[in-house]
C-alpha cells in the first residue's frame, strides 16, 4: 500500500484534514496532500531515499505534519527527536539512529548543530562518524544549515509499503537507563490504529485534538491515524491549560489524548470540559484515583489507558464506567493483544497475583534499533517484558502498580511504592508524591518519600500519623522530604535516579526524632501560582505518553512550513506554492512562507498508582 494520506486524498479530498487551534487555519485533505507531495519532492532533492532515516528536531507546528506524511510517501523511516533535550543528550541518539538528514527550525537550530557535532565522534570501528546534513524550515542562522525553502523539488516514485517495513524509530524516555531506539513497523502502527478504533469507536465526524508533543507516540500517532480514520485533526501548537480546554468547545472536539497533569490543569482552569467530548484518552502515566473520581463527578468521559512506545500506543484501555466502577484499572487488553502476568521465573500467574506484565501481538515492536543485546533481553516466550508490575483480576481487567525495578525490599518484605504514593496523595494537604527505596544499614532498604505539599505548614509527624493509620508498619515511609515539585525526566515521568539521590541523604525519622520532637519539612519554594506556572511550562504529551511512555492517543501534526495568520490568503510566491493555498481564505502555513515558531512546553506526567495491595505486618 502507499502512504495513508494519498489513499485518503482519493476517497475524500474535500474533507477537512487539519485545523490549527491557535489560528483557526484549515487544510482540506487535497491541500494537505499537495503540500506533502511538495515536501517529499524537496526531501528527495536533498538525497532522502527509501529506507533512509529522516530526523526531525522541532517544536509542535504545522511543518511537522508534512514531514510525517512526506517521509512515508518517500518510503523513509521517520526519527522524531525530543526538542527538550540538550545537545549532549541528542548527540548519541543522532549517532545511534544513523540519520540521513536532520530537519530543524529557528528555535532548535543551535541545539541541532551542537548535537550533530557531538554525534561526530569516533565509533567502535575507529572511524569518525560522518556529518549529518542539516536543513531548517526557517531562515538558517548559520552556514552549517541549509534552507529547506531554497530546495527545488525533484520527481520521485511514491513508495509501496509492506507491514514489516520500519515506519518510525522513537526513543524511550530513559527513566530507568539510557534511552533505547524503538523500531515501529508499519504493521505495528496500523494494527494499533485498528485495535484502538475497535475499542473506542470511530466516526467520520470525529475531531481529535492534539496538544501532546509530536516526538512521542501519543502525539505522532494521531497524525498518522487521521488519514486512516478519515477524521479531522486539530493541532494545538502551544499547550496552555485554559486555551486547550476552550478548544474542545470551540472546535467541537470529540476525542483528545492527555496526560494526567494536563487534564488536571484543564479542569482546574475551566471546571469541566465541553460535552462534545466522547473520549478523553488518559495515558503517559497512571491516573490518580482522585482525578478519575473528579471526571465521574463532572461527566468527563475519561478512558484511563496503559501503553508504551514499544507497543505503538495502547495495550489496555478502560471505558469510563469501567474506570468508575473499578478504581485503579486500565481496562482490558485491546483486540489482538495478549497480556500475561509472570513471576521471576517467567511462569504465568493466576488472577490477582502480582508479577511482571508481558505483552505480545501485532502492535509489539520487533525490537531496538542497532541494539541486539537489549532486544534479546526484552523478549521472552510470552512476548515483550514491559518491566511493569501489576496483575489482572478475575474478569481480566489490568491493574498497573509500578516499575519492576521500583519494588522496595525492606527487612525481607516486598513493598509496592505505588500503594504508598496513593496513600500519601489521599492526604488533604498533599498535592503530589513519589516514593523510592534507598539503602538502609539495618533493613537493607527503607521507604523514602518526596512530597509536594498544598499546605506549607505540613509536618513529618502529621504525615507519619496519617500513614500509620492506613499502612502496615513495614510500609511506612521512614524518610520524608518536602519540595515544590518532583524531579522529572524530559518526558514528564518521575526521575527515579534523581529522586533516590535526593532522598538517600535524607534523615531517618527515628534519628530525627531523637534530636527534635517534630522535624518539619522545608517550606516549598514559590507560591501556588508559581507552581501552576511551572507545571504549565513543563507540560505538553509527549509521554508521553508517553511513555512514558506510553500511551497513546492519536493526533495529527504540522506542515513543513509555518503559516502566517492573516485575514486574506497568503500571496503566491511560485506556481508550486499555488497547490498549497488554503480554501475559503483560511490562514495557512506553507513550505516557503514560514513564520516564527512559538515555544511550547513539554507534557508533564503524573506518576501514580493503580491499585493498593493489602499486606500484613510488624511495625518497626
Amino acid at each position: 500500500m502507499r502512504d495513508w494520506l494519498s489513499h485518503r486524498a482519493q476517497t475524500s479530498p474535500t474533507a477537512t484534514a487539519l485545523v490549527v487551534a491557535d489560528s483557526g487555519a484549515e487544510w482540506t485533505v487535497a491541500e494537505l496532500d499537495a503540500a506533502v507531495e511538495e515536501t517529499a519532492g524537496r526531501l528527495a532533492a536533498l538525497g532522502v531515499e527509501p529506507d533512509d532515516h529522516l530526523g526531525v528536531l522541532m517544536d509542535s507546528r504545522v511543518a511537522y505534519v508534512l514531514f510525517v506524511h512526506a517521509s512515508m510517501r518517500l518510503g523513509a523511516t521517520l526519527v522524531p527527536l525530543n526538542d527538550r533535550l540538550t545537545a549532549a543528550e541528542l548527540g548519541p541518539q543522532i549517532d545511534r539512529a544513523d540519520l540521513t538528514a536532520l530537519v530543524c527550525g529557528e528555535t532548535t537550530e543551535e541545539t541541532a548543530v551542537e548535537a550533530v557535532e557531538h554525534a561526530e565522534g569516533t565509533g567502535a570501528d575507529g572511524e569518525t562518524a560522518a556529518a549529518v546534513p542539516l536543513v531548517s524550515v526557517d531562515e538558517p542562522q548559520t552556514s552549517a544549515v541549509e534552507s529547506f525553502k531554497d530546495v527545488t523539488a525533484e520527481s520521485f516514485v511514491p513508495a509501496e509499503w509492506e507491514r514489516s517495513d520500519p515506519l518510525l524509530v522513537l526513543f524511550t524516555s530513559g527513566t530507568t537507563g539510557d534511552p533505547k531506539a524503538v523500531v515501529l513497523e508499519m504493521g505495528n502502527v496500523l494494527s494499533s490504529a485498528v485495535a484502538s478504533a475497535f475499542h473506542l469507536g470511530i466516526s467520520p465526524d470525529d475531531r481529535w485534538l492534539v496538544p501532546l508533543s509530536l516526538y512521542h507516540m501519543g502525539g505522532i500517532g494521531p497524525i498518522l491515524r487521521g488519514p486512516l480514520y478519515g477524521i479531522t485533526v486539530v493541532l494545538r501548537e502551544e499547550y496552555e491549560p485554559g486555551s486547550t480546554a476552550d478548544d474542545v468547545g470551540q472546535y467541537d472536539i470529540t476525542c483528545v489524548s492527555l496526560v494526567p497533569t494536563m487534564l488536571t490543569q484543564m479542569l482546574d482552569t475551566r471546571g469541566t470540559l465541553a460535552d462534545s467530548l466522547r473520549v478523553v484518552l488518559l495515558g503517559g502515566a497512571p491516573a490518580p484515583r482522585s482525578l478519575v473520581k473528579r471526571c465521574r463527578d463532572y461527566s468527563v468521559p475519561v478512558h484511563p489507558t496503559y501503553g508504551m512506545t514499544e507497543t505503538a500506543s495502547q495495550i489496555a484501555t478502560a471505558r469510563p464506567q469501567e474506570a468508575f466502577d473499578n478504581p485503579g484499572t486500565v481496562g482490558r487488553p485491546l483486540y489482538w493483544t495478549q497480556l500475561t502476568v509472570v513471576n521471576e521465573d517467567g511462569a504465568e500467574l493466576p488472577p490477582n497475583e502480582v508479577g511482571e506484565l508481558v505483552v505480545d501481538g501485532p502492535t509489539v515492536s520487533p525490537g531496538y534499533y542497532d541494539d541486539e543485546e537489549a532486544t534479546e533481553a526484552a523478549f521472552g516466550p510470552n512476548g515483550l517484558h514491559t518491566g511493569d508490575v501489576g496483575y489482572r483480576d478475575e474478569e481480566g481487567r489490568v491493574y498497573v502498580l509500578n516499575r519492576l525495578d521500583d519494588r522496595i525490599i525492606t527487612g525481607g518484605e516486598n513493598v509496592d511504592p505505588g500503594e504508598i504514593v496513593e496513600t500519601l496523595r489521599s492526604h488533604p494537604d498533599v498535592a503530589d508524591a513519589a516514593v523510592v527505596g534507598v539503602p538502609d544499614d539495618e533493613w537493607g532498604e527503607r521507604v523514602a518519600a518526596l512530597l509536594v505539599p498544598k499546605n506549607p505548614n505540613l509536618t513529618v509527624e502529621e504525615v507519619e500519623s496519617f500513614c500509620r493509620e492506613r499502612l502496615a508498619g513495614f510500609k511506612l515511609p521512614r524518610t520524608i522530604e518536602f519540595d515544590h515539585e518532583l524531579p522529572r525526566t524530559v518526558s514528564g515521568t518521575v526521575d527515579r535516579a534523581a529522586l533516590r539521590d535526593r532522598l538517600d541523604d535524607g534523615v531517618r525519622i527515628e534519628d530525627a526524632e531523637s534530636s527534635e520532637p517534630t522535624r518539619e519539612l522545608s517550606e516549598p519554594e514559590g507560591t501556588a501560582e508559581d507552581e501552576a506556572t511551572t507545571d504549565a511550562e513543563a507540560t505538553r504529551v509527549s509521554a508521553e505518553l508517553a511513555e512514558s511512555a506510553d500511551d497513546g492517543a492519536d493526533h495529527v501534526g504540522d506542515v513543513v512550513e509555518e503559516a502566517e495568520s492573516t485575514e486574506d490568503s497568503p500571496e503566491d510566491d511560485s506556481p508550486a506554492d499555488d497547490a498549497l493555498e488554503p480554501s475559503d481564505e483560511a490562514d495557512r502555513n506553507t513550505i516557503d512562507d514560514a513564520d516564527e515558531a512559538d515555544d511550547t512546553g513539554d507534557a508533564d506526567d503524573v506518576v501514580g498508582v493503580d491499585e493498593s495491595r493489602e499486606s500484613s505486618t510488624d511495625d518497626r
